[in-house]
């Protein structure tokens, strides 16, 4: 049981440690199993979600907000089956201009559907025992970002399309984009029609950036000791030097 316990210990550690550090690694393996450096389960379990709150939390922050999509690597682009339709639809009266309004406005209806976002990662956060606590530590930088994907994205998928669904509704993208696409159907002789249906699109690419958002701040809190802020997170994540 004892080794079974250190080697527990040293794999919680390691995550977080370069090949070089063996033999530090060891004695704080040693230390963890009997007590001295003191990380419990308890410890990793809290340490974990601490750090997952954190970075649900600036997720949802920065992406919330008015052009919070709009501005970040995860702007919200055209599908790139709508790239021909926009270029068609420049020489058709009423739509010059119309992919930039697009774009904007799927950006807009991501933005406010970010703001249902944190009740669905809180409760997947609480959900978690310590078992998965502890795989998540000795797991891979992105682990707990994996985690959070696994058990929210359907769910959060499901909240996010009526949201979606109603805010484009309230700008009109919707109808711009089915009255878009529509018209290049209509003179589209060859080749397929395009679906005008965005709404699955704009929700799979807030999602993208929800969760790559979230997995940015916890691969700076397992690596970067100005991120780990408290500290339980440094306990759970930090590394000697």
């Amino acid at each position: 049981m004892k080794f079974r316990l250190l080697f527990i210990a040293m794999a919680i550690l390691f995550s977080s440690t370069s090949y070089g550090q063996f033999g530090k690694l060891l004695d704080k393996a040693k230390k963890v199993v009997s007590g001295e450096e003191g990380l419990s389960q308890l410890d990793a379990s809290n340490g974990l979600k601490e750090a997952l709150q954190l970075g649900v939390d600036e997720a949802v922050t920065q992406l919330s907000v008015d052009k919070g999509y709009l501005e970040s690597p995860y702007k919200i682009l055209m599908p790139e089956e709508a790239q021909k339709v926009s270029e068609k639809l420049q020489i058709v009266p009423g739509f010059k201009g119309w992919e930039k309004e697009v774009i904007l406005k799927m950006n807009q209806a991501a933005e406010l559907a970010a703001k249902k976002a944190s009740p669905i990662f809180i409760d997947a956060i609480k959900q978690m025992t310590f078992e998965d606590a502890i795989n998540i530590v000795r797991g891979d930088n992105d682990a707990g970002t994996r985690y959070l994907e696994d058990k929210s994205q359907s769910k959060l998928y499901d909240a996010f399309l009526p949201i979606i669904q109603a805010t484009l509704d309230e700008v009109n993208i919707r109808d711009l984009w089915s009255k878009g696409v529509n018209a290049y159907n209509k003179v589209q002789l060859f080749g397929g029609k395009v679906n005008p249906d965005l709404d699955d699109h704009v929700n799979n690419m807030a999602l993208v950036g929800m969760f790559g958002l979230i997995q940015e701040k916890e691969e700076g809190v397992r690596t970067d000791l100005d991120q780990q802020s408290s500290d339980l997170l440094k306990k759970v994540f930090g590394s000697e030097e």
